[in-house]
């Protein structure tokens, strides 16, 4: 059975998305069969794989809404051995539609059991909130990546993340885990850079990933090629961290 990994901040701009489709790349170019799960209205997985948001009819918004089979909403991907659930605009009001709906927390989770054994990992974007739609993908998860950008303020926010973690482990998914803390966004040439690893792994040290994702203009323009790092420049210092880091994740599991 797939494994279910969500990739979740509540702040925004940490690689929360560039992580999700260039970690699913590198674990399909390494012969997993992987399905990403766009959980975040603003869509930029679904764009970042080439698919043209417009053209969406079905995807993240349908299965919530059990409008439609997680199976129906798949669609694949440029990037070998990776399909995508995809998002558009509709999702932002998904969260004031399941408001008054019973076990509101569970729907991604029952979508998804039909699905999860043609997979070997399932990895859900998040949206920069602590809202219905992050709540439903810690409930359907197994694990949570924690992207943490290496500059001031990066430990900002993450007591209140790794709360509710906490919370739906007590009250809705108590098998949830933290696979782990992933550095973004470093740069050796800044002190700042180094004291925010440090600090980081003072605090949380054996749950923090080795593999550190570095600053690289590459990795910011492989998204608007519509490609991952791994298809628009596989020798790109991004490219070779992800997939590092692909091979921790399989190496943990």
């Amino acid at each position: 059975m797939g494994k279910i990994i969500a990739i979740a901040n509540q702040k925004g701009g940490v690689g929360k998305t560039t992580t999700s489709v260039n970690l699913a790349a590198s674990l399909g170019v390494l012969e997993k069969k992987v399905l990403i799960i766009d959980a975040d209205p603003q869509a930029n997985a679904t764009s970042g794989l080439g698919i043209d948001i417009e053209t969406v009819e079905k995807g993240t918004y349908e299965i919530l809404e059990h409008t439609c089979s997680a199976q129906e909403a798949i669609v694949n991907t440029n990037s070998p051995n990776v399909d995508i659930i995809p998002a558009h605009i509709d999702l932002v009001a998904i969260e004031i539609e399941l408001v008054d709906k019973e076990r509101r927390e569970y729907m991604l989770k029952e979508s998804l059991k039909p699905i999860q054994d043609q997979y070997d990992y399932i990895i859900i974007d998040c949206a920069p909130s602590l809202g219905l739609i992050t709540l439903n993908s810690l409930t359907a998860a197994n694990s949570v990546i924690i992207p943490i950008q290496c500059e001031y303020f990066a430990l900002e926010g993450l007591g209140k993340l790794l709360n509710t973690i906490k919370s739906v482990q007590k009250i809705h998914n108590a098998a949830l885990d933290i696979e782990g803390l992933l550095l973004t966004m470093y740069d050796s040439r800044l002190r700042l850079s180094n004291q925010v690893v440090e600090e980081v792994k003072t605090h949380f040290s054996d749950m923090v990933f080795k593999t550190i994702i570095q600053r690289n203009i590459r990795l910011g323009e492989a998204p608007s090629y519509g490609e991952s790092i791994i298809a628009y420049d596989a020798t790109s210092k991004g490219a070779i961290n992800y997939i590092n880091l692909a091979n921790e994740v399989i190496t943990k599991n």
